[in-house]
């Protein structure tokens, strides 16, 4: 009864809820029907392998779930990969086919990406600090808090025998507590480990399996060190250590130290070659005088933790250079990374000290990449161009940062110029890349989108591994594209896809701060996409409203114009921007026009398919733009048009207050016939935040140009949050579209109705102000709302709302009866709801977490969410071989040792067989199983008895392969423990030549 009596109220005779039921309102978790796209957390730590080039990010732990792993690749691959348990990805690393994590529960789990899976879990005996790792090696090294390092078998999947005790004991046997900072491989001799403990470095053997030197910086009286506070300087300080890393070569190492000094040793002696900072050398002399970075005279500044250092190298590993995270003092208002560009190593063993000495304190050139303000560098990852040795720092391309505030930066290297993410990350990276503070999501048709391909000045691919997943291919489907703004004005659109394979998987950018000639005060509060045009708007926190038009840059390749960091003086009305448009886009949006109305933030903003451009600001003005020209059509206020209602809901007036203004929250062009009215025309639809739905008539004239009349307006029950256009034969959406405008000189008529919603109810009346059906929410708060139709067999419209109780609701029309309901706690973040997004094909994006976009379908199946089929392991892409010690060094009397080498020594004659090998062992006896001739017997038609003899016949030849294969087993073993012993006597050999030749040469 209910259903007929809203029916008539509202003037719409046909169920167009028909065939709609609790049954297909479920969400779909599968993964044709939801995806994610950005970080589930806050990124903790980053790593890159350049062999198989792909990019892995590790997350912490956080109210929005357990940390995770990304592996990135080319486009859109992305592979999650879970932890065993709710933890924070601490440490991240690849080696050759596998990537090992080491997270907050001193879990050290090892995945296989050629599977995407884990392949096993260890828990070492002691909570872990550092981990060392080389592609060449089958080992692990794991230093432990207390000062120990044990080595993990990455091939067996077992621990090994070999263990380094705490070193740093024999030279501070009184020292409580000595944990392992840093692990690092000599990067050409294998056989030399490189140990940091707070208290000083060591270097460990493992060919003699002993240490060979320690290092300790110590300061005297009168030496500055890294402090900047004078009250240390009259004491013996040894600064605890932060770091320590070998210089390309092998040549030097260095160490960084908790007072900010960087200290460069001579490996062979251990003497200091020099220590500095970032700004002064020599800080270990007594004497030595040290800037003063205060903000008044006599007064000092403390200095930012050394957060990480790389020593980076280009092709020829003598050429280097420092790169820094941290070091500088606090007051510098420009804080970035640091390069100490040294240039050419001087030969060692012809260089006098001096000249060592003053190459380290007097490099070629020292440079700032810029980082954004307010946010420190506190952890960087270099992309290495091709080389997975020296500690990744051998010709890097790129520099990717990781802010304090979460974010990421990516720099060119050595240049440190800014790289956006566009096309050059991952999609989901390009959320943190600044952080997205605003979605918006718009129906384009497959058509224009597929021509939109843009074409730019790209950096050099970074991520280029893997290969995506097939789809199908949905070729008369719009594309849903989404548009995100970034704190830094760049907005980007890209295509969510449905599930299935998506054609032009770009990014597009469109860069405010470009077109409005300014850095600062371009954050964008609201977008609009035309879906047939393929034209975008803007509304900025400002005021000013910024129109993109695809086209060719006329200015591509030109200098463009400098940036200011504050907007000057400026005057209401449209402005042509087309001169502003980037001058490294060659084609894609393009800035066209920009109307700048009131110093207000726009509150609503709407650009229609057929020209018109709407706008609305929170002083309650109301403006409509046609872009043909451009000119401004209309321009007034709301408080000048609409009188507003004596009678206010009960529950507006208790629970939130009579506002005192009123301006537009919702804004939608339509054409259909108004009450009264025996045309059709076009409308612009005004709802504002007293609950009033205004109705605005585009008339055109003579001469072209359209004029604006107010028709009227419907009071409703509180703030407008949306309004639906509907045609009440068939239900579809009646907004203004190309072939609705271009029927109107035919006169066609369109019978509409306006659906609208309000946090505390809905309505469906006959504009500009009929009184209709209506309906009140009962126990929640409506938070955002669409018509959507099912994508079923038979169709079918209805009205779908997100609630403040965290549930999406269908409701029928015209009777506005209650379908069905699903939960999306799980799904979304519950205190971002209203900024949820309902497509009118039943998708509904919303946020998962503070960077983490999810878009699911209401009509849905209720699968379960599936694994990635993209594919991250290439194996043609071949590891290259070790860097190893040059000649000369050999006949100085360095013992070369390879990886089988290590092997050995590691792991030693007990080693057990790999998996590879225990499964060739199987192949190789199933295949000889099948070669051998059947027995001459036949089996068919035997008897119990035969059977049952048959049966232990066999059985006691297979015991009997078994005990050969356990005499072959002791016979190789016996054979292994010889070679072994050969080898330690050749060992032994070659120690007393290499000390005769050191001592001649």
């Amino acid at each position: 009864m209910a259903h007929f009596l809203r029916g008539k109220q509202a003037g719409i005779q046909n169920d167009l809820s028909a065939g709609l039921g609790p049954e297909v309102f479920i969400l779909d978790d599968s993964l044709d029907q939801i995806a994610r796209y950005g970080i589930n957390s806050r990124i903790s730590t980053v790593a890159y392998d350049p062999v198989q080039s792909l990019l892995a990010v590790g997350t912490g732990e956080s109210p929005y779930g357990s940390g995770q792993i990304y592996v990135f690749g080319q486009k859109r691959v992305c592979v999650t990969l879970n932890l065993q348990r709710k933890a924070s990805v601490k440490i991240l690393e690849f080696c050759a086919d596998k990537i090992i994590s080491v997270d907050s529960k001193n879990n050290v789990a090892i995945y296989s990406l050629d599977t995407k899976r884990i392949i096993t879990n260890y828990v070492p005996p002691g909570f872990v600090t550092a981990v060392a790792t080389d592609p060449s090696l089958d080992w692990m090294f794991l230093g432990l808090q207390n000062g120990d390092i044990v080595a993990y078998d990455l091939d067996r999947e077992v621990l090994s025998p070999f263990r380094i005790p705490n070193l740093w004991r024999e030279r501070s046997p009184k020292a409580r507590v000595l944990p392992i900072v840093t692990l690092a491989l000599h990067p050409r001799d294998i056989g030399s480990l490189l140990i940091g403990y707070t208290e000083g470095a060591v270097i460990f053997s493992f060919k003699q399996n002993k240490p060979t030197k320690f290092f300790q910086y110590e300061l005297p009286r009168g030496a500055p060190g890294g402090d900047s506070d004078p009250a240390s300087v009259n004491s013996v300080r040894q600064p605890r250590l932060t770091q320590a890393l070998w210089h390309p070569t092998g040549t030097f190492i260095l160490t960084g130290h908790e007072d900010s000094s960087m200290v460069i040793w001579d490996p062979k002696d251990g003497r200091v070659v020099v220590a500095r900072t970032l700004q002064d050398v020599n800080v270990n002399i007594p004497g030595a005088g040290i800037a003063n970075y205060g903000m008044t005279p006599g007064t000092f500044s403390l200095k930012e933790p050394l957060f990480r250092i790389a020593w980076c190298s280009r092709q020829n590993p003598d050429d280097t250079g420092l790169l820094i995270a941290g070091g500088a003092p606090t007051t510098m208002p420009t804080k970035g990374l640091t390069f100490l560009e040294l240039g050419l190593t001087p030969n060692y063993s012809t260089s006098s000290w001096q000249i060592l000495s003053d190459h380290f304190a007097s490099p070629k050139r020292q440079r700032i990449f810029p980082t954004p303000p307010n946010a420190e560098v506190i952890d960087f990852c270099l992309i290495p161009r091709s080389s997975p040795y020296y500690a990744g720092a051998c010709d890097p391309v790129a520099v990717l940062a990781l802010l304090s505030s979460g974010e990421l930066v990516t720099l060119s290297f050595p240049s440190g110029q800014p790289i956006p993410p566009t096309n050059n990350l991952h999609l989901s990276l390009s959320l943190v890349h600044p952080f997205a503070h605003r979605t918006d999501f718009s129906a384009v048709k497959r058509e224009r989108w597929l021509g939109m391909i843009e074409k730019r000045n790209h950096f050099t691919p970074i991520v280029i591994g893997g290969a995506g997943a097939t789809h199908p291919l949905k070729r008369y489907q719009n594309r849903g594209i989404v548009q995100t703004a970034h704190g830094d004005g760049t907005i980007r659109l890209w295509d969510a896809g449905h599930g299935d394979e998506i054609e032009n998987e770009d990014l597009l950018q469109i860069d405010i701060s470009q077109a409005l000639r300014r850095l600062d005060d371009v954050e964008a509060t609201h977008m609009s996409m035309s879906g047939v045009t393929g034209e975008f708007a803007a509304g900025l926190r400002t005021g000013e409203v910024v129109v993109f038009r695809w086209g060719r840059n006329a200015n591509f390749g030109r200098e463009a114009a400098s940036l200011q960091l504050s907007a000057g003086g400026r005057a209401e009305g449209l402005m042509d921007i087309r001169d502003r448009a980037d001058p490294t886009l060659k084609e894609g949006l393009l800035p066209l026009t920009m109307f700048v109305g009131k110093n207000d933030p726009v509150s609503a903003l709407k650009l229609s398919d057929v020209g018109f451009l709407g706008v609305g600001y929170e002083t309650g003005g109301v403006a409509i733009v046609d872009l043909r020209g451009p000119t401004v059509i209309y321009n007034a206020s709301l408080s000048d048009v609409i009188t507003q209602s004596k009678r206010g809901s009960l529950r507006r007036s208790v629970n939130q207050g009579q506002p005192k203004s009123e301006w537009p929250t919702v804004l939608e062009f339509g054409v259909m016939s108004l009450e009264g009215d025996d045309y059709s025309s076009i409308l612009l639809f005004v709802g504002t935040n007293l609950g009033h739905a205004a109705t605005f008539k585009l008339l055109p004239q003579p001469t072209g140009v359209y004029t604006v009349q107010f028709v009227g307006s419907a009071s409703l029950d509180d703030r407008v949050i949306t309004l639906c256009p509907l045609n009440v034969e068939t239900g579809a959406s009646a907004c203004a579209s190309q072939t609705a405008v271009a029927g109107l000189r035919e006169g066609v008529k369109v019978p509409g109705v306006l659906l609208s919603v309000t946090q505390t109810g809905t309505r469906i009346f006959k504009p500009a102000s009929a009184k209709g059906a209506h309906k009140t929410w009962d126990e929640f708060l409506c938070e955002s709302s669409a018509v959507a139709e099912a994508d079923l067999e038979g169709g079918g419209h209805a009205l779908i709302g997100i609630f403040n109780d965290g549930c999406a609701r269908a409701y029928s029309i015209p009777g506005l009866k209650e379908i069905g309901s699903a939960d999306l706690k799980n799904t979304f973040d519950p205190k971002r709801l209203a900024e949820a997004i309902i497509t009118g094909s039943g998708d509904i994006l919303g946020w998962a977490g503070p960077s983490q976009l999810a878009l699911v379908n209401v009509w849905g199946a209720g699968k379960e969410l599936q694994r990635s089929q993209d594919r991250l392991y290439n194996p043609e892409a071949i590891i290259p071989p070790r860097p190893t010690i040059s000649n000369l060094q050999w006949m100085a009397g360095t013992q070369y040792i390879s990886a089988a080498d290590m092997d050995i020594l590691i792991g030693g004659p007990d080693r057990p067989m790999s998996r590879r090998m225990i499964e060739k062992q199987r192949a190789t006896d199933i295949q000889q199983q099948l070669q051998s001739p059947p027995p001459p017997d036949s089996q068919q038609g035997e008897g119990y008895w035969a059977y049952m003899q048959r049966q232990v016949n066999e059985r006691t030849e297979k015991l009997n392969i078994v005990g050969d294969s356990m005499d072959k087993l002791e016979e190789s073993s016996s054979g292994f423990a010889e070679d072994v012993g050969k080898f330690v006597s050749n060992q032994k050999k070659k120690m007393i030549l290499g000390s005769i030749k050191g001592k001649w040469f």
